[in-house]
């Protein structure tokens, strides 16, 4: 089944479980169709307003609200009446209020999105809303469409250098209106050829021009060197502790299966260096009858033994590198050496790499106990669920910063693997990967026979490390239509300047976030563009950019900013600002912050609202989830007090609200909570000749629960399966694979392939939730009344624990503070 058909069943299926809107039917005499000033700016595209039920967005550029029919995202909603506040479908980014035309045209929000999608006039307006107002991007994801153009001329403004896209004016043939800043320019004579249509004259059709999202392949203007080849390095802790844990064997069999896939062309290189108390290298030099270990026990000094044979290339040294992987599992079985130099081991990981950039991946498995680097344990497990101070969520020494930025120089990026059963530091390490642009993976309790579940995971995700598409020597810039300023930026990578990212490396499952204000008054115009360019070397040694542009309306009133939110990117702005607050000033203040916020946006829409009931607690349907959403990231383990939290669980959370796209940070903060012991065809769509069924989302509380049921919960990076004591056998069988409940064994992390319906089903849907994601979950069968089961109810965010409201306690907290 083609893409289409399958997006035509998912529209179906939307329309079938979206909520009804209100037809517009009045239009506004001053709407922008009969604006001169938009009429000039956008000569070449028809601006018309148009009426009807598939007006998704609520409000227009220039456009008040009041005098037409209310749209549904500002209907009032009364928080504490509405207990079932969760839809039942997904929640859909909602759709810029722009013309028909520019709304196809536009990028789509998984690459590229705003907090809200009616921008204000003024930066006072936004004040008044009490919204965050910044930019989501997921800015190198996997397309499956991406029109990639090869032209000696990249056409961008003469002024401010932006890229030519679908939301420019063509004055006439020969000269285009910069969208950002405004500036008149030449359309240079090869634009005017049209290489898809093979015809002249008509530069409005190029695909520059007609597609939001493309990638340009770079002439030698962008490069600063020759691009560079891939190239990469594995640095090994191979103390007792690492070789105990058993990630060697894993890690080797991953490679040995990998290494043809490994993204890169016929100059690829690869090297390795292992480590414990010293440094060990492998000369793989093509010629060698087998590897050749050489030791560096000077870790004080660390110098390369042999620079030039250290690095070598791919497909020469081919067979040597299958040697060493075969051997490496079991060459340090009996070492006796607990101490792990992995500072000395990065600087000559840093030396090694120099001369050309690329990517270490460091596997790490305890505390850095010697030579440079070296930490000492920070964490006190008896305040590990204070209600009061969480120290030492910020790093314990600059010295990993200061080597990932030296790296960030050199164009290396760092990603950590650190598989670890105790205390191992990460606020401190995960520096090396936060300022090099690099990522991090996160193996708690990691044993390759005690802990089955997590060796299995590590095995899935080297899969898609190894494999996936990497951009090289990367810089990101994003421009934003003049009036417009960004400030703090969220991810991993080094601000080189006020707006140009360093990306040593970037990956399809980075995501970033940035802040914006508005410096100067959009009085003067009805839409705002934002243009986010990454530039980078491919793995097959082509320099290419790739350009995202979005478009947006600006608004005069209050009531359009509020009916323009996009809940679910402000919730992620919000917890990358909180994640900053607590590392700065601390994790109460954070806290303290993000209720704020709730208090403050429902306040200002209170005040907005006339004939208002004091009360009741009341916010406009966009932000009907706002509460809710701040409430799950009160209880999501980066933030919650009053719980048992490791430090190092705490702050790689924290790590990954910074890092992750939208898309599966939602799934972090809010899991999804489906019934699955009754799953239909009803509603299903079809991926691939496969039926997956489309159960509704449940909301997060026990009263939920069946006990004659079984749920699935999707919380990103875990699945649960909860099993209700009395749930039918007939289920039990047919999906688990067991005659009854107490067959069931305690630890269970897999479905069995079973041949009946239900098990088609239940494994089509999980199948289905899987895909796309850059970690693999993993899965737990949770049997209710087992002792797993605490963690399976810690995700229950609507219901109250000890350490925190319910939701209901929550909302009325809430509206005792905005009656203050």
């Amino acid at each position: 089944m083609g893409d289409t058909e399958r997006e035509r069943q998912r529209h179906r299926q939307r329309e079938k479980q979206a909520p009804r809107r209100q037809p517009d039917m009045g239009l506004d005499p001053r709407s922008p169709g009969s604006h001169p000033r938009l009429q000039a700016s956008l000569n070449h595209y028809a601006i018309r307003q148009y009426p009807g039920m598939n007006q998704l967005s609520s409000s227009l550029g220039g456009l008040s609200l009041q005098s037409s029919p209310q749209p549904e995202s500002l209907r009032p909603v009364n928080l504490t009446q509405e207990r079932n506040i969760l839809p039942m479908a997904p929640v859909w980014p909602p759709v810029p209020n722009l013309n028909l035309d520019l709304k196809k045209l536009n990028c789509s929000p998984d690459s590229f999105r705003c907090t809200l999608t009616n921008i204000p006039q003024t930066q006072a307006l936004l004040n008044k809303a009490k919204l965050p107002l910044g930019l989501l991007l997921h800015p190198f994801r996997d397309l499956t469409q991406l029109p990639v153009i090869t032209s000696n001329t990249i056409v961008r403004c003469r002024s401010c250098r932006t890229y030519i896209n679908p939301f420019v004016s063509f004055i006439d043939q020969r000269r285009w209106k910069c969208n950002l800043c405004y500036r008149v320019n030449d359309v240079p004579e090869e634009f005017m050829y049209n290489p898809v249509t093979r015809s002249y004259g008509e530069p409005h059709k190029r695909p520059e021009v007609q597609n939001s999202t493309v990638e340009f392949i770079a002439s030698s203007d962008y490069m600063l060197r020759p691009p560079q080849p891939a190239v990469y390095l594995f640095v090994l802790d191979v103390s007792h502790n690492a070789v105990e844990a058993g990630y060697l064997t894993i890690l080797c069999q991953s490679l040995l299966e990998n290494l043809d896939k490994l993204p890169g062309d016929s100059r690829t290189r690869i090297g390795f260096m292992t480590f414990d108390s010293t440094i060990h290298f492998y000369n793989l030099q093509e010629g060698l009858s087998q590897p050749q270990m050489l030791i560096v026990s000077d870790i004080d000094d660390v110098f390369l033994p042999t620079p030039d044979s250290l690095l070598v290339n791919l497909y020469e040294s081919k067979e040597l590198i299958k040697d060493l992987l075969n051997a490496l599992p079991n060459m340090f079985t009996n070492t006796r050496e607990t101490h792990s130099a992995l500072g000395p081991a990065l600087q000559a990981a840093f030396k090694l790499m120099s001369p050309t950039g690329g990517r270490v991946s460091v596997f790490q498995t305890q505390l850095p106990s010697l030579g440079a680097g070296l930490l000492q344990s920070r964490e006190d497990p008896n305040q590990r669920s204070s209600t009061k101070v969480v120290q030492h969520l910020g790093p314990a020494t600059d010295f990993y910063k200061k080597l990932a930025l030296d790296c960030s120089g050199q164009q290396t990026a760092v990603d950590l693997f650190l598989l670890s059963s105790q205390y191992s530091d990460l606020a401190s390490l995960a520096c090396m990967s936060k300022y090099s642009a690099g990522c991090i993976y996160y193996y708690p309790s990691f044993h390759f026979t005690h802990n089955p579940s997590q060796a299995e995971k590590l095995q899935k995700d080297l899969k898609r490390y190894l494999t996936r598409k990497i951009g090289f020597e990367a810089v990101m810039r994003i421009r934003c239509t003049k009036g417009l300023s960004m400030h703090t930026f969220h991810g991993n990578f080094f601000v080189r300047s006020t707006d140009l990212l360093s990306l040593a490396n970037i990956n399809p499952d980075a995501g970033f976030a940035v802040q914006l204000s508005i410096e100067e008054n959009l009085t003067d115009t009805s839409l705002v563009c934002f243009q986010t360019a990454l530039l980078y070397t491919s793995s097959k040694g082509e320099r290419r950019i790739r350009v995202h542009t979005l478009c947006l309306p600006v608004v005069s009133s209050l009531a359009d900013v509020y009916a323009g939110v996009d809940v679910q990117a402000a919730i992620c702005l919000l917890a990358n600002m909180a994640v900053d607050r607590s590392i700065s000033s601390s994790l109460s203040d954070a806290r303290d912050a993000l209720v704020n916020a709730v208090v403050d946006s429902l306040s200002a829409y209170g005040s907005t609202v006339s004939n208002l009931q004091h009360s009741a607690l009341i916010a406009p349907s966009s932000l009907k989830l706002f509460p809710l959403y701040v409430l799950a990231l009160l209880k999501q383990k980066a933030f919650r007090t009053g719980t048992s939290t490791r430090l190092d669980d705490r702050v790689y959370a924290m790590c990954q609200i910074k890092c992750q796209p939208l898309v599966h940070l939602m799934k972090m903060i809010h899991p999804n909570l489906y019934r699955i012991d009754r799953l239909t065809d009803e509603g299903a769509i079809h991926v691939n000749d496969r039926v997956v069924p489309q159960p509704p989302l449940q909301k997060l509380s026990a009263e939920k629960l069946t006990r004659e049921g079984a749920f699935l919960m999707d919380c990103g990076s875990v699945f649960y399966i909860w099993i209700g004591k009395s749930c039918d056998n007939n289920f039990i069988e047919d999906v688990l694979g067991y005659p009854n409940f107490a067959s069931i064994p305690q630890k269970m992390t897999h479905l069995p392939e079973l041949d009946t319906l239900s098990s088609e089903r239940a494994r089509s849907f999980i199948t289905w939730l899987r895909d796309n994601r850059p970690l693999s979950p993993i899965l737990h069968v949770v049997k209710d009344e087992s002792p797993a089961k605490t963690e399976f109810f810690q995700h229950l965010i609507e219901d109250r624990t000890e350490a925190a409201f319910s939701y209901y306690e929550f909302l009325l907290h809430i509206q005792q503070q905005i009656c203050k």
